[in-house]
């Protein structure tokens, strides 16, 4: 059963930065996408950013290009990482890490649908 953790949460004033971790466990597949979610109360789940087994192709929402980088550490048995900076109040939202059992065409890496497995969530909360 595959299982995703999420860490790194927290409370940060505007301008910050923090960085999530999500580690994978239960993977036995060697091609996949890892993604990250977001959803602030209130609102539906929109996606962060995407990546692909090899990290070699990579996607960003608008509203977090340039201030987010998300990355993947094959040699930690598929540790994910988002390093968040410059945050702001309305990157305030509990963050998912979610796992698609496949290697996704660019044109999906932003559809939560296309994604089998996901987290529990962290918090981050960005304010003064």
């Amino acid at each position: 059963q595959v299982q995703l953790v999420e860490s790194g949460g927290g409370l940060v004033q505007p301008g910050g930065s923090l960085r999530l971790s999500c580690a994978a466990s239960g993977l036995t597949i060697s091609r996949y996408t890892m993604g990250w979610f977001r959803q602030a109360p209130g609102k539906e789940r929109e996606f962060v950013a995407a990546t692909t087994w090899t990290g070699g192709v990579t996607a960003y929402a608008d509203s977090v290009k340039g201030r987010f980088t998300i990355s993947k550490d094959n040699a930690k048995n598929k540790q994910m990482y988002l390093q968040m900076n410059s945050l702001k109040p309305e990157d305030t939202a509990v963050y998912y890490c979610a796992l698609a059992r496949t290697s996704l065409p660019v044109s999906y890496l932003d559809t939560a649908g296309r994604y089998d497995y996901w987290g529990q969530g962290t918090q981050v909360t960005v304010s003064s």
